[in-house]
């Protein structure tokens, strides 16, 4: 079963100016799709080749687990922005986020601490367990909190790719836009417990 790349929901320049169009291009158009190239080369043939991309994630190891961790936590990054998306979560993400960090402002502060102090590339992560309790993860490399039976949430990317065209290297002020493309709605919807 061949994985796709995906059509964005949204125009290149729609993100803008916390993402330009060209840091889409490079970093969707070619990062994510040189990860589901490589992640379809790898697989085929194997026991894997039938599996959809959460199953290959769960199971895989080495340089697959690289290509497929990255392929997914790229779409699933992609897929959580929108330009016009709601801009709080509300409901019972809004009650979990309150109850364990004090305030939505808490929250993001300790999010982006988490995204600022990951030393080298990676991914910094809300997840929930099967009880709906939040977590805060700093991911090293394609790391995913499906490996620790977590379901994720929400992820920023502190790759250099996916800031440098913008920011260089202020990766702080990257992790702070992100905030202004959000769409709590994806948010809430994938937290549903």
């Amino acid at each position: 079963m061949k994985i796709d790349l995906p059509k964005l929901p949204y125009a290149p320049d729609a993100l803008m100016p916390a993402i330009s169009p060209l840091t889409i291009e490079k970093h969707y158009g070619v990062h994510t799709r040189n990860y589901i190239n490589t992640l379809n080369e790898l697989k085929a043939g194997t026991e894997f080749d039938d599996m959809g991309l959460d199953e290959i994630v769960r199971k895989s190891d080495g340089k697959l687990f690289n290509n497929a961790s990255q392929a997914w936590n790229h779409l699933f990054y992609f897929f959580q922005f929108s330009p016009d998306g709601i801009k709080e979560p509300s409901g019972k993400l809004r009650e979990a986020i309150d109850a364990q960090f004090g305030s939505l402002d808490e929250f993001k502060k300790k999010f982006e601490d988490a995204g600022k102090t990951l030393f080298g590339s990676g991914w910094v992560w809300l997840a929930d367990d099967a009880e709906g309790k939040l977590f805060i993860l700093q991911g090293k490399n394609a790391e995913n909190p499906m490996t620790k039976d977590l379901r994720p949430i929400m992820t920023f990317d502190v790759w250099e790719h996916a800031y440098y065209i913008d920011y260089f290297n202020r990766r702080d002020e990257y992790l702070h836009r992100l905030w202004d493309i959000l769409d709590w709605n994806v948010i809430e919807n994938r937290y549903a417990v």
